[in-house]
């Protein structure tokens, strides 16, 4: 049975992972313009602020965990801050130099304490995969994804061979433990939280599955043993687009690995993605990616 949340991870490559500690004593606020890259923070010990671009501002406690798949503009601050933020380069909180960063009074202990970082995704699909993705995981005292978050620290901080791989397959699976540990019908719109939902999720693992297969509404809505209009008013709430714009975004994104590869004909891509011609779906990538495949497959 297809695991749609892995492959859509594993489609995604997260590669190079960069952290660093921060912390905040004081009257302190920062802002960070959108970054782009997929971003996290991990609350080591104290509290603070954080308001995220298009999302209410919420309150971090000790044993937080926020992934930003993303990362838009936010802020972050003390219970009261300072009447002007300090702007921030988004790299300066996750690089490669020792030491900690700090906000506020420099001098005595903090009132807070935070692992921020972030990492590259490397495959070039990164921004139609991201999209299917919560714009913003907020996940409270989960234990696992808190040793995980130790072991990310520990692992960016020392220079021992493998370290680049290792901290690649850590990215990995922080990503994937962040994204099933913030599942539920509270969980911002997205795949995992239509992944919550065991009648969508029948029908997003056919989708995932059978690619090939001309879908319909109708029959999507039969996999998830719903009426059309329910389903379609269901996964569109869940997931945050409707399931045929779900179903495009996922074949795109195969048919890009496939010309990546190089190894089959325009129509077998074709054919293996859902569409009946080479000249079909030569219409639909071109609408989707900006590009015709052969140009996209000759410049990969």
């Amino acid at each position: 049975m297809a695991d749609p949340l892995s492959e859509v991870i594993s489609l995604l490559r997260p590669g190079t992972v960069l952290s660093k500690g921060i912390s905040g004593a004081g009257r302190w606020g920062v802002r960070y313009s959108a970054f782009g890259h997929p971003s996290f923070c991990a609350v080591l010990e104290g509290a603070c602020l954080l308001a995220v671009d298009g999302h209410e501002q919420i309150t971090l406690e000790p044993g937080d965990f926020v992934l930003m798949p993303a990362t838009p503009g936010f802020a972050m601050s003390s219970f009261e801050p300072p009447a002007t933020l300090r702007k921030m380069d988004p790299h300066a909180s996750a690089s490669r130099q020792q030491g900690e960063l700090r906000h506020g009074r420099q001098s005595g202990p903090p009132d807070v304490r935070l692992l921020g970082g972030y990492f590259v995704f490397e495959s070039p699909d990164a921004a139609l995969l991201v999209s299917l993705l919560p714009q913003l995981v907020h996940v409270r005292g989960e234990v696992r994804l808190s040793a995980l978050v130790q072991l990310v620290g520990d692992e960016a901080r020392g220079q021992r061979a493998g370290r680049e791989l290792v901290l690649a397959r850590l990215a990995e699976v922080l990503l994937i433990e962040a994204l099933r540990s913030s599942s539920g019908m509270a969980a911002a719109p997205g795949l995992v939280r239509g992944l919550a939902d065991a009648r969508l999720a029948a029908a997003i693992r056919q989708m995932h599955e059978k690619p090939s297969q001309p879908w319909t509404v109708e029959q999507l809505a039969g996999e998830a043993a719903l009426s059309r209009s329910a389903f379609f008013e269901r996964f569109s709430r869940a997931v945050g687009v409707a399931p045929m714009e779900y179903l495009v975004a996922w074949r795109m994104a195969l048919a890009k690995k496939l010309l990546r590869g190089g190894e089959l004909a325009l129509a077998e891509v074709a054919e293996r993605v859902g569409y009946s011609s080479a000249s079909t779906f030569s219409t639909a990538f071109s609408r989707h990616v900006g590009q015709p495949p052969a140009r996209y497959a000759r410049g990969a």
